[in-house]
């Protein structure tokens, strides 16, 4: 019997696969797992989500303007230079989709967001990946690999699940390297976490350049995970290209509310960032007390390394700590098969990880 057949190449495709949320007999779940944050989403993003639920029969505004403008008005931007999509995730497969045809090249480094893969396939082109250099995105890699069919570049900076980041000056090195028609493209989903003096998320290279855009979201530190917002800031062109392909109606009207909300409460943002500073070096710190390898991380998770010993491999850890109701990363599919991601949570939450690994490791000596 003859069906439709997907074209070539799609069912080539490794599907995303989200991190656990459960843990079947555990009566309470701490999820760790997706990098959200233990404080929620602003007050004010709450407040602004219910007073748009009272005109759900009507379209959203299309170009997402309130939104655009309040992101220019935080960051310094020209709204002509913003573009919004359901997540980042939208953005990033029109990317693929507008400036990668079948037998072009797109190049990702070898723990970088499986979705860059993903979107590269769906476009029909071929996925490049190079590596990183101790859990670091490695631009002489990333050079070394470009051909004459390479049309795009995707660097996540902060890395995930990795946690590291590049400089400022090797991000550019990296630009000034690449032929003007190579889209660079710069992730920076975690970049309100990072607290470095040579890191910048990438507004400045995008301003003076052609072929850069750089894409950030509302899923991590904003707490609006639900909602899946995300924006991108580029060259005019760019944005125009996108906007021709993009959905009329690609975001909801809560969502542009809420976020336009969040993204002016930079009060609340703060304290978000602060208590992650807090907790991230606490964690990473009683953790390398056991004996356990955690990658320096700038964002809101830790990457812990567990030893290549029966009884205390990534596997068993993992078991162990659903059992206890907390739900790490596995992160098998990024190149680490015997890792788990945590995602820093609330301080119970991160006391009891600590408390659980610091007894599975005990309890296996």
């Amino acid at each position: 019997m003859q069906e439709p057949v997907p074209r070539p190449g799609i069912l080539d495709i490794a599907a995303y696969v989200p991190g656990k949320e459960t843990a079947p007999g555990v009566a309470k779940v701490y999820k760790l797992s997706s990098n959200e944050t233990p404080l929620g989403p602003s007050p004010k993003a709450i407040d602004a989500f219910r007073g748009a639920a009272g005109h759900l029969e009507l379209y959203p505004d299309g170009q997402a303007t309130e939104l655009r403008e309040a992101i220019a008005s935080v960051h310094g931007l020209n709204t002509a230079n913003l573009i919004c999509g359901n997540g980042s995730d939208e953005l990033l497969g029109l990317l693929c989709h507008v400036y990668l045809s079948p037998g072009d090249e797109g190049i990702i480094t070898e723990h970088g967001f499986l979705v860059y893969k993903i979107q590269i396939k769906g476009a029909g082109a071929t996925p490049v990946v190079v590596k990183e250099k101790d859990c670091t995105v490695d631009v002489d890699a990333i050079l070394a690999a470009v051909t004459a069919k390479t049309k795009i570049v995707f660097i996540a900076n902060p890395g995930n699940p990795t946690g590291t980041y590049v400089p400022v000056s090797e991000i550019r090195r990296l630009h000034q390297n690449l032929p003007p028609h190579v889209l660079l493209v710069l992730d920076a989903a975690y970049a309100e976490y990072v607290r470095r003096n040579d890191y910048e998320a990438g507004i400045e290279l995008v301003s003076s350049n052609r072929n850069v855009v750089m894409t950030r979201t509302f899923s991590k530190v904003y707490g609006l995970a639900a909602l899946r917002v995300g924006w991108l800031y580029g060259p005019l062109a760019v944005i125009d290209a996108l906007n021709r392909m993009r959905g009329p109606f690609n975001l909801n009207a809560p969502a542009i509310a809420a976020a336009s909300a969040a993204i002016r409460d930079q009060g609340f943002v703060g304290k978000a960032v602060e208590h992650n500073l807090t907790w991230i070096s606490t964690v990473t710190e009683e953790l390398e007390k056991l004996g356990l390898k955690v990658t320096p991380s700038v964002a809101n998770f830790v990457l812990i390394h567990f030893p290549e010993v029966d009884g205390k491999r990534a596997d068993e850890a993992d078991a162990f700590l659903t059992s206890r109701g907390y739900i790490l990363r596995a992160v098998k599919g990024y190149g680490f098969a015997n890792s788990l991601r945590m995602t820093i949570g609330s301080e119970e939450a991160n006391r009891g990880v600590i408390a659980a690994l610091t007894e599975f490791m005990g309890a296996q000596q």
